[in-house]
């Protein structure tokens, strides 16, 4: 951290000070009298911001450091909007959108067009919004605008990549149960979400299948309109003829019909014990969830702080006492989550080995506890806030992220200079804040308790908490397709089996000199 850097830059010179200096000049007797300067204050390089009539919105952050631009245009709509019926619809669109290439060229000729002039144009989509990006050398700007545009404006999502990128769905659905960790992170999200909540639905056989080229191109028809975008380009250019081109490119096109705001209810299951058994694994995944706050909530500072001190690093609370003193978890983790326009995620998350499941949720509870016993101390919330701080920066160290946070502020309404209000919101916070913080937002009797593992090894059946109710994450099969049941495990081999087992060690020289075969060796 910058902090911990400043303290030795500043050892070192004074090191250097003590060899070179007059002996007259006092030296610190402590390296913690040694004063550190105050952080400068946070005054990023703004992006130029221009409206066109037709309600386009441009940001333009000029950034001469390498003959590079970079654009991205953000359109307002996305995957919490789809169909239930149709869920992974976006996802979808996100990927043809691109690979079906426009009304004069094929995906893959955009690929060879693009790839001779080591350029990039790639489309995306996510809950609240798709995109559309651009990275190109500022030599080839007009040649891969050009294509940028007529993805923007005429994509075509041809019916054989909206095949594969099904095919493709498909498989992924079919290995989403591989990992336990993406388990947990999914069965959480439904817990605390709500199981139907757009943030928590996942895709499905069914709802994959139904989606249509037709519906891909009416959902670009309703969405992508010039009133609907936010457009940032970064890099190598004048801004004032940058300014230009795009009014020229995008001055003309009409406005089309605004997108309206999700409406979205949050549903979180009941507080309990939920469990996901994996018979395969020798190790729990725990989430611990409930629902957590937005952005634009006067907490937000004080959260921020709050989530450092309590699992911001190797002297976190968490970490000192469940991973450090306890040895139960190499990683844990976690903190009241935030999000721009909806309740994020309150999680606090670790794994364990089964031996240690419920032990391990007992500490997590024991420090739950201790936040109103042992409130977080004066040097806790100064550690916190010092990480915060001066981790903030490099957070936004370079032109494009300055970028990129002010389009999310555009996006989701946020003041101008939410940015800039960052540091001074975290420097007031106090620790009378961060206790407070603690005592609204987390209450052991709220959480849902999820736990991925295998109940067999458990210390303790993990009923002896509480009533436990079993998640179901089995994959419903395909439409029109019955789920087959496991082929039966003979209980014996087989005479056909034995007598050419039999015919195999014959034509090897016999049973006997087979086991006479002390080690084998091969060559390629």
């Amino acid at each position: 951290m910058r902090r911990q850097r400043l303290i030795l830059w500043t050892l070192i010179v004074a090191l250097v000070g003590a060899a070179t200096a007059p002996a007259a000049c006092a030296q610190a007797a402590d390296w913690k009298q040694i004063k550190i300067p105050p952080l400068p204050a946070f005054h990023p390089q703004q992006p130029k911001r221009v409206v066109l009539a037709n309600g386009m919105v441009i940001f333009l952050q000029e950034d001469h450091e390498l003959p590079l631009i970079d654009g991205v245009a953000r359109i307002r709509g996305g995957s919490r909007s789809e169909p239930a019926s149709k869920t992974g619809m976006l996802d979808l669109y996100g990927e043809v959108w691109r690979t079906g290439g426009t009304k004069t060229q094929t995906g893959d000729q955009l690929d060879d067009y693009l790839e001779i002039r080591a350029a990039k144009v790639e489309t995306d989509g996510n809950a609240d919004s798709t995109t559309i990006s651009l990275s190109c050398l500022k030599a080839d700007f007009d040649d891969v605008f050009k294509v940028f545009t007529d993805v923007l404006k005429e994509p075509e999502f041809r019916e054989d990549k909206l095949d594969l990128a099904k095919h493709e769905a498909d498989d992924s659905i079919s290995r989403r149960n591989d990992e336990v960790g993406e388990i947990a992170r999914r069965e959480s999200t439904k817990l605390a979400y709500g199981a139907d909540n757009p943030y928590a639905r996942e895709p499905e056989y069914a709802t994959v299948a139904a989606v249509t080229r037709q519906d891909l191109l009416d959902w670009h028809h309703a969405h992508v309109a010039p009133n609907n975008i936010i457009l940032g380009i970064v890099g190598d250019f004048d801004s004032a003829a940058m300014e230009a081109k795009l009014r020229e490119a995008f001055g003309s096109w009409e406005k089309g019909p605004a997108v309206e705001p999700a409406q979205i209810e949050f549903t979180p299951a009941k507080p309990g014990y939920y469990l996901v058994t994996k018979s395969d694994v020798n190790q729990s995944n725990i989430r611990m969830v409930e629902l957590g706050t937005r952005r634009d909530n006067p907490d937000y500072y004080a959260v921020q702080v709050f989530d450092e001190a309590l699992s911001g690093g190797f002297a976190s609370r968490l970490m000192v006492n469940i991973r450090t003193i306890k040895g139960l978890a190499y990683s844990v983790g976690g903190g009241v989550g935030t999000a721009f326009d909806h309740p994020g995620i309150l999680r606090l998350a670790m794994g364990t080995k089964s031996e240690s499941t419920v032990e391990a949720i007992q500490a997590l509870y024991e420090q739950i506890d201790d936040l109103s016993k042992k409130p977080i101390t004066d040097e806790e919330s100064k550690r916190a806030k010092d990480a915060v701080l001066n981790s903030f920066v490099f957070n936004f160290d370079s032109p494009d992220k300055i970028l990129r946070e002010r389009m999310a502020y555009e996006f989701y309404g946020y003041p101008a200079d939410f940015l800039e209000r960052f540091q001074a919101g975290v420097e007031k916070i106090t620790t009378a804040d961060v206790a407070r913080v603690a005592a609204k937002y987390v209450h052991k009797d709220r959480f849902a308790v999820l736990v991925v593992g295998n109940p067999s090894g458990f210390d303790k059946p993990l009923s002896s908490l509480g009533p436990v109710t079993n998640v179901d994450i089995t994959i419903p099969p395909p439409p029109g397709e019955e789920q087959q049941p496991a082929a039966a495990k003979p209980s014996a081999s087989n005479p056909e089996g034995k007598a050419l087992a039999a015919k195999l060690a014959a034509a090897l020289g016999g049973e006997a000199k087979l086991q006479s075969i002390k080690s084998i060796a091969s060559t390629y």
